[in-house]
């Protein structure tokens, strides 16, 4: 029964793998597509050798943007938004939120353009590990931004960080 774009309906037939679509039907495409995920946290700091108001101790809620890319598997996913968070959750944000990022982060002043870079690096390393253990499909890091505030932010990109 065909319906007018926007027309309400209720479903009432749940479609069912193997009968109305078959497994190889899922993966629509074999093309790389980026999928973002964002982040918050909440941080102090300061910067050193700086003239400013930012040499002082003082805090941001920083927001956090990944665009990551891969070709999709069988299924059709490139790489699980669930994927994302959990590398976020056990590799990047112990160290960022709800601390004073000069002690936690490696020696560096704490810039948004200092920040961002470390957290390209430590996102793409764990997708290069998932890579080489064949559960993705060429996954790699395409940018990181990190906004200090709601109209400021650093961002770096993958072929930035290649040069």
């Amino acid at each position: 029964m065909s319906r007018a774009p926007g027309e309400f309906h209720i479903v009432e037939h749940l479609q069912r793998l193997g009968e109305d679509i078959q497994p190889s039907q899922l993966r629509y495409h074999n093309r790389r597509v980026l999928v973002s995920k964002e982040f918050t946290f909440d941080a102090a700091h300061h910067l050193h050798a700086y003239e400013g108001k930012c040499k002082n101790l003082h805090g941001h809620t920083y927001k956090a943007v990944f665009g990551i890319s891969a070709r999709p598997d069988e299924v059709g996913l490139t790489v699980d938004f669930g994927m994302i968070k959990s590398i976020w959750k056990q590799r990047i944000e112990p160290f960022l939120d709800h601390r004073y990022l000069n002690e936690t982060l490696p020696p560096m002043n704490t810039t948004a353009e200092n920040m961002v870079v470390w957290m390209h690096e430590q996102m793409e390393e764990v997708l290069q590990e998932h890579n080489i253990a064949g559960s993705l499909q060429e996954a790699r890091v395409e940018f990181v931004r990190l906004y200090e505030t709601p109209t400021s932010y650093a961002e770096v990109r993958r072929e930035w960080m290649q040069e």
